[in-house]
């Protein structure tokens, strides 16, 4: 068995070494990749690139496949355009739109980075676009964020999964929520033991979210539920820079995510035979697209 990675250990060399945990990561992955630094950030922005044209191709007001989502991401944005009152202030909101359009691009077979999967592929865009104009960052220091993200979806993954098949959606959207987290408090200047408390966090708030897509799509609940853990995202970097701090460690969170997934029951972990899948009305779709309750 391959030996699991620990971010307590990745969190605390970057400490030592009085570096900023985005740095530090790059520094690492180029090192162990064996690419410069520079090459490292040409292929994030290039991954930037797609994830912004996601969002925009959501914004179109594109209809999924299976007819169960689309234009919620367009609502949002003449919500905003309308300039009425907002009950979560404008980087959740603009979190929540670009969540949207991401996950709808995706559930109507456009072009998405799937980070870490297709079904969470909203969470990471929504956040970091949502932190380019207020944090007043540059397209190289999103790069630089998603180096971060990487790192965190990597630890998760051995230690964990990012399955939903496997964990449930805590490993999905979860894990999603996660690495926007981590990547957040990094860009915001926070340091690397912040980085760590807000991955914590995140986790913490989204351990035992189950996977139960309606029909067996990722459209329902998958797309709304992308721009639920863009907020928690925010909210857990947000107490990270406040100086919260989780009382659990973040490698044990993480364990406890994959105890937690282990002991899901099968028909909550994207077969669709349960949860919101096997609602009256999650039933009545699958056998209107289908044919078959």
């Amino acid at each position: 068995m391959a030996e699991k990675l620990s971010l307590q250990q990745w969190l605390q060399a970057a400490e030592e070494e009085n570096n900023t945990f985005g740095a530090y990561c790059l520094a690492f992955q180029a090192k162990d990749m064996e690419m410069t630094e520079q090459a490292i950030l040409e292929r994030m922005l290039e991954i930037m690139q797609v994830m912004e044209e996601s969002a925009l191709a959501g914004l179109k007001g594109v209809k999924s496949m299976g007819g169960l989502v689309g234009q919620n991401a367009s609502l949002m944005a003449s919500y905003q355009e309308r300039k009425e009152k907002s009950l979560v202030g404008p980087i959740v909101s603009n979190a929540i739109r670009t969540a949207l359009a991401v996950g709808e691009a995706n559930a109507a077979m456009g072009r998405i980075v799937a980070a870490p999967t297709a079904g969470a592929s909203g969470t990471l865009p929504a956040v970091l676009l949502a932190l380019e104009e207020p944090l007043a960052l540059k397209k190289i220091d999103l790069a630089r964020g998603l180096v971060v993200a990487g790192v965190i979806g990597m630890v998760i993954a051995s230690r964990a999964s990012l399955s939903g098949a496997a964990g449930g959606c805590q490993a999905e959207c979860g894990s999603a929520a996660a690495m926007a987290a981590a990547a957040a408090v990094d860009l915001a200047g926070g340091t690397p033991r912040q980085v760590g408390q807000a991955v914590a966090m995140t986790i913490k708030n989204m351990l035992g979210l189950v996977c139960d897509p309606v029909a067996g799509l990722v459209e329902v609940p998958c797309v709304k539920r992308n721009a639920g853990a863009a907020a928690q995202a925010l909210v857990a970097a947000e107490m990270a820079m406040a100086g919260v701090e989780s009382v659990i460690p973040v490698d044990e969170v993480i364990d406890a995510m994959s105890s937690v997934g282990c002991a899901m029951s099968g028909t909550l972990r994207e077969t669709a035979q349960g949860g919101l899948a096997v609602t009256p009305t999650g039933a009545a779709w699958q056998e209107k697209l289908f044919g078959k309750k």
